[in-house]
């Protein structure tokens, strides 16, 4: 989901528009007790059977890591983006924030310092595909297929994962927020894409609705084959959706969710996430990151508004969610980051190594995890190197928190090594 116009480059808003890859009685008496917006019925989840729920939020367009995590004692980063860097801690309100004595955190994402300081947020430097690619298409289609290596992939690293291990019994197991299934969820059992659970559904007279879906739905059933499956489908992510009253819901310990559509993606999924309705993943598309042109990460830049608009979100669900109620692990990811240097546009183009962001309560926090390579001796001369594939991480919370011991069907011919990320 995007909440800015497209400023990218040809390819990347060629894919936006298009929207490729989005594509009884102790029961009664508990239920009175439970805020309104809690479900009538409850199916079992993922927490249900002491796994984490999986929320993954893909940075679209080609985040620039660089900002996100500052690597202030490189000169070189200096030298290479006399304009666009992050200046270092203690030059005044623009100052990155010193987190570890060489990395820092840009100003516009200081809303993330509460979970850093708790221990619940690692950044993964020098993360990624490890890919020549500087295409969007390419890039983002391999990450979410889970590799470019070895046999041709058809099917979603999530997909595979859900495939891996034992369902929760909900009615929907993954929920993509968009209008088509992203490529992770691609073949995926019990998917859906729903552009906003909160209004999914039929319109017109309520006390119709449920008969009219059910005219629908047989129709399509009698037609066979994959309308069949579309339509009972999505009869099941209507009701399961309709358990929930999004607009009552209360989030915890005062949070408040910016009013973005990725602030809105979020709340719905702290809602249905503590509803225990029976979704195990979540995928929430960010868009608008591909900034060729005044990229400006600090102040009012373009960069620094999209860093804001996203770790007031992220600070909200560590709140509401991961600080209320436990249970979640979140991991932000980009198909790649941006070069060193920036262009005569005061933008940066497609590069190779970025920066990953893993949220929950088991995450080993407070820390940048990197090996780090230094911006001395680049990716083909200019990009961050790629030290640390972005399937370990991955592998890492499915493995730590998700139950999934079965690797090597979620990541065919690759053998994640941990990274010391989660405990």
């Amino acid at each position: 989901m995007s909440d800015h116009a497209c400023t990218g480059c040809p390819e990347y808003c060629t894919l936006s528009r298009r929207g490729f890859l989005r594509a009884g009685a102790a029961a009664a008496a508990g239920a009175l007790a439970a805020p309104a917006w809690m479900p009538r019925v409850a199916f079992g989840n993922g927490v249900a059977l002491g796994r984490d729920v999986l929320v993954t939020i893909f940075l679209r367009g080609g985040a620039d890591g660089l900002s996100m995590c500052v690597p202030f004692t490189e000169p070189v980063y200096y030298a290479l983006r006399p304009t666009t860097a992050v200046p270092p801690p203690g030059s005044g309100a623009d100052g990155a924030i010193n987190l570890d004595g060489f990395f820092g955190l840009p100003p516009a994402m200081a809303p993330l310092l509460d979970a850093w300081h708790a221990g619940r947020l690692a950044i993964v430097h020098a993360c990624g595909l490890n890919d020549p690619t500087r295409s969007h298409f390419d890039a983002q289609r391999y990450m979410e297929l889970g590799g470019n290596d070895g046999p041709a992939l058809f099917d979603g690293w999530m997909a595979r994962h859900l495939a891996s291990v034992g369902a929760g019994g909900g009615l929907v197991r993954g929920l993509a927020h968009g209008h088509a299934i992203p490529a992770s969820f691609w073949s995926g059992d019990r998917v859906a894409a729903v552009p906003n659970p909160a209004s999914y559904g039929l319109i017109g007279d309520e006390a119709t609705r449920r008969a009219r879906l059910d005219m629908l739905v047989h129709e399509y059933v009698r037609a066979g084959g994959q309308l069949r499956f579309a339509a009972i489908n999505t009869r099941a992510t209507v009701q399961l959706l309709d358990e929930v009253d999004f607009a009552g819901y209360e989030p915890l310990n005062g949070a408040v969710y910016p009013a973005t559509a990725f602030g809105a993606a979020l709340r719905t999924t702290a809602a249905m996430i503590r509803a225990r309705i029976g979704v195990e993943a979540v995928a929430i598309d960010n868009g608008g990151w591909d900034l060729h042109t005044q990229m400006f990460p600090v102040g009012q830049g373009p960069m620094a508004l999209r860093m804001a608009a996203l770790a007031q979100g992220l600070a909200a669900f560590h709140r509401d969610v991961i600080d209320g109620v436990g249970g979640v692990t979140v991991v932000v990811m980009s198909e790649f980051g941006r070069r060193i240097a920036e262009n005569g546009g005061h933008g940066t183009d497609h590069g190779h190594g970025n920066a990953m962001f893993v949220l929950g309560r088991h995450v080993r926090g407070g820390r940048v995890v990197t090996q780090w390579p230094g911006l001395n001796d680049l990716y083909d001369g200019i990009d961050l190197r790629i030290t640390t594939d972005y399937r370990d991480v991955l592998a890492e919370v499915l493995a730590r928190r998700i139950g999934n011991q079965n690797l090597g069907a979620v990541f065919p011919n690759y053998t994640p090594v941990f990274r010391g990320v989660m405990y």
